[in-house]
């Protein structure tokens, strides 16, 4: 890191609104913290241009890829990522040196007229580009004796809702964290409890990342992370990883606090249609390392594997 207190630092982004305004807060918290301006670098990554479904263009990775290109060329100092985008290897000569404290990790409805997903007629179109949202609400659509239609979408926070202020669709899925974040939070009509729906792992937390050679940048960007948040996500994406899975595959996952002490790892896989669905958890002391926090996804993933999660997995045909 160039240490001249004048010189900016370089944050890449995505350029959506919804990047952007997390990209905005995080610039922020850096100018905070090291005392130096921060200027936002707009990347465009594959998966902002393709309109492709994001199943079939290989989902995990394609909104990262451009950002981490930049890091490794030096247009960049740090870049700023959703967490559930990121694949679950990570690179060597990069570092994920903060993941500050984790918004609503929910997912959120948004219906005409104000439903909830409980008051959504039998047969309601609903809008997600998410197998593992559809997997479940499928599912959760069964268990209140009802039916829906899936309807694969993609676009922006407007671009989606606008499919439901038209008329096209009954209601739309998003993630309750990107609602907030650009303070549309209240046009949510139903928060999806995570004892129906499971999150993507690590879905409304961020990860600020680097090169892992810059260490007074890595030090520097450190004093933002949030060591709760990155027990449980690193938790959630162990799980994943341990399934081989990607951000295609429909998969949920969320560690949340039980006591101050205990924290619950839940995980979920299922087929599209919701007919059949492996949902486990188990529960253990709070992680206080990488390789505690490892563990406990690997542990829940062996167990989800033996109960019949792979088979599942193989049958997620899109």
């Amino acid at each position: 890191m160039n240490s001249r207190p004048d010189q900016p630092l370089r944050l890449g982004t995505r350029r959506s609104k919804l990047a952007m305004s997390q990209s905005g807060h995080v610039a922020e918290a850096v100018r905070a913290v090291t005392g130096r301006p921060v200027e936002l670098v707009e990347i465009t990554t594959y998966g902002d241009v393709s309109r492709e479904n994001l199943a079939q263009i290989g989902g995990t990775g394609v909104f990262v890829t451009a950002l981490r290109d930049a890091l490794a060329r030096g247009e960049v100092d740090f870049a700023v990522h959703s967490l559930k985008d990121l694949p679950t290897t990570q690179p060597d000569e990069l570092v994920i040196a903060a993941m500050p404290e984790r918004e609503d990790p929910r997912d959120a409805l948004v219906a005409r007229d104000g439903l909830t997903f409980e008051q959504l007629p039998d047969g309601a179109r609903v809008g997600t580009g998410s197998p593992r949202r559809m997997a479940q609400l499928n599912a959760y659509a069964k268990s209140l004796g009802k039916s829906i239609e899936c309807v694969a979408i993609r676009g922006n926070v407007d671009t989606r809702i606008q499919f439901v202020r038209d008329g096209e669709l009954d209601a739309v899925v998003l993630a309750a964290a990107g609602l907030n974040r650009i303070g549309r939070g209240d046009e949510a009509t139903d928060l999806l409890s995570v004892d129906n729906v499971l999150p993507a792992p690590g879905q409304g937390a961020l990860a600020v990342e680097c090169l892992a050679s810059d260490t007074e940048l890595v030090a520097a960007l450190g004093r933002l992370d949030d060591p709760y948040t990155r027990a449980a996500v690193t938790a959630e994406r162990a799980l994943l990883a341990a399934l081989e899975a990607g951000c295609s595959a429909p998969v949920g996952a969320l560690a949340d606090g039980q006591t101050v002490n205990e924290m619950r790892l839940r995980g979920v896989v299922g087929t599209l249609d919701g007919s059949t669905l492996v949902q486990l958890s188990t529960t253990g002391p709070v992680p206080q390392s990488y390789d505690e926090a490892m563990a406990l996804g690997r542990e829940l993933a062996d167990e989800m594997l033996a109960k019949g999660a792979a088979g599942l997995m193989g049958e997620r045909s899109l």
